[in-house]
C-alpha cells in the first residue's frame, strides 16, 4: 500500500508546486462574500422554523431509490409544484445539481448525435458529456458565430446545445433569445443549467428562461436548490416524455437513494419564501448596481463584465490571487480565490458573491480593501 500512498502524495505535491492545491476553509465569523446563499435563505431563522414545522412528522430517511422503496407522494407533489411555478410540463428531482447535470448530459444523446457546449460550462456538464455516446464539441464562450460555424458542419443526428444561464465563474449571462433563434434554425435543442439564476433572477425568481418567457422553446432546464434557495437537491424541467426518459436512463437518478422528506419540505418552503419575500430579490439587484457603481477605476480595470450577483476581480497568477484572498480574509471578508485550472491561466481572480443580506457599508469596505490591494 505504501507504493499507492506515495503515488497519491506525489500528485498532491505536484499540485502544491503549481499553487493549485485545494483545501477546506471555514470563516463563520467573517462577512459573507463567497457563499451562493444569494437571498439569505440558508441563514434565515424564520425559514428554518417554517421547514421544521412542515417536516415535524416526516421520516428522516428515504429508505431507497425512488424506483424501489424511496418514492413518496411528497416527491411527486413537490415536482408538480416546481413544474407549475416554472410553467413547465413536468419536473424530476435529483439529489444535487451535480447529479442532475451528470444524469441529463450523460444519457440525453446517442451515437450519431452532437452536443455543442459553451467552453466554460460547469464540471457536472463536462463529466456528463464524457459519459455520453454522442459527439461533443465546445464553442467559444457566448460566441454564437463560432457555434453556428460548427453547427453547419453537422449533417445527421440530433443536435443539442449546452449552456448556463449565469456562468458561475464569470457571472455573465448567456444571450438566450439569440441562441434560441439559432437553435431553432438548425433544429437543435437547448439544455440550460439555471443553477446560479434560480431564486434571484427575473420578476418571480424563476431564472432566465422564466424571465424571458421562453419556457416553451427550451428542451430541458436544470434548477438547483443549494444556492439562492438555501436547500439541497435539483430538478430537471421539460416535457413529460423527458421525465419518463430520465427515469429510465439517467443513472444518477436510478442508482441512488432518493432525497429524504426533510429535503423536499425545504425545497417547498423555499419556493413559498420566494413568493412571500420579493424584496430580497430587489435588494440583491440593488447591491449589484451599488457594487459596480462604487468600484474604483483601479478595480474597474480588473473587473469582469457582469450584471449578476457574481462579480469577478481578476488578479493573474495562482499565488497572487491566493495572497489577495488571504489579505481580504484577514480584513474580515469571506472571499475565495479562483485559481487555474478552474479558470484559464492568467484569469485567476477573486470571486465576489453579493447577497441580499450584505449591507452597502460592507460592500464599500470590501471595495476599499480591494482598491488598496490592486494599487
Amino acid at each position: 500500500m505504501q507504493k499507492h500512498t506515495d503515488f497519491l502524495r506525489k500528485k498532491l505535491q505536484a499540485r502544491q508546486q503549481k499553487g493549485s492545491l485545494r483545501s477546506l476553509q471555514s470563516h463563520p465569523d467573517k462577512i459573507d462574500f463567497w457563499s451562493n446563499d444569494y437571498l439569505g435563505f440558508a441563514r434565515s431563522p424564520e425559514l428554518r422554523a417554517h421547514i421544521a414545522t412542515l417536516a415535524a412528522d416526516s421520516t428522516h430517511g428515504a429508505t431507497g431509490s425512488r424506483l424501489i422503496s424511496g418514492n413518496d407522494a411528497l416527491h411527486e407533489t413537490t415536482e408538480k409544484e416546481i413544474a407549475d411555478f416554472h410553467q413547465a410540463e413536468s419536473a424530476l428531482l435529483f439529489n444535487s445539481g451535480y447529479d442532475a447535470g451528470l444524469g441529463l448530459f450523460s444519457c440525453i444523446a446517442a451515437v450519431g448525435d452532437t452536443i455543442f457546449y459553451d467552453e466554460t460550462v460547469h464540471a457536472c456538464i463536462h463529466d456528463g458529456l464524457r459519459l455520453s455516446r454522442a459527439q461533443t464539441l465546445p464553442f467559444r464562450h457566448n460566441d454564437l458565430r463560432d457555434l453556428e460555424n460548427k453547427m453547419q458542419a453537422v449533417t445527421s443526428g440530433n443536435i443539442f446545445v449546452a449552456v448556463e444561464s449565469v456562468y458561475s465563474m464569470d457571472g455573465d449571462v448567456v444571450p438566450l433569445p439569440a441562441l434560441t433563434e439559432l437553435a431553432e434554425k438548425y433544429g437543435a435543442a437547448i439544455l440550460i443549467d439555471e443553477a446560479h439564476a434560480t431564486g434571484w433572477l427575473g420578476a418571480t425568481g424563476g431564472g432566465l428562461v422564466d424571465a424571458l418567457g421562453l419556457q416553451g422553446r427550451i428542451f430541458a432546464r436544470i434548477h438547483t436548490y443549494g444556492k439562492a434557495m438555501g436547500a439541497h437537491g435539483a430538478a430537471v424541467l421539460g416535457s413529460t416524455v423527458l421525465r419518463d426518459y430520465l427515469m429510465n436512463y439517467a443513472r444518477s437518478f436510478i442508482f441512488t437513494t432518493a432525497l429524504p422528506p426533510q429535503n423536499l419540505h425545504a425545497i417547498r418552503a423555499a419556493y413559498h419564501w420566494l413568493k412571500k419575500h420579493p424584496e430580497l430579490r430587489k435588494q440583491a439587484r440593488k447591491h449589484i448596481e451599488f457594487f459596480r457603481k462604487t468600484a474604483t477605476p483601479t478595480i474597474q480595470k480588473n473587473l469582469l463584465p457582469s450584471e449578476t450577483v457574481i462579480q469577478g476581480v481578476v488578479i493573474p497568477g495562482n499565488e497572487r490571487a491566493k495572497a489577495a484572498a488571504a489579505v481580504l480574509q484577514t480584513a474580515g471578508f469571506a472571499v475565495k480565490a479562483i485559481l487555474y485550472p478552474t479558470v484559464p491561466r492568467g484569469q485567476e481572480r477573486i470571486r465576489v458573491c453579493l447577497h441580499a443580506h450584505n449591507t452597502e457599508k460592507e460592500i464599500r469596505d470590501l471595495l476599499a480593501t480591494l482598491d488598496k490591494l490592486l494599487r
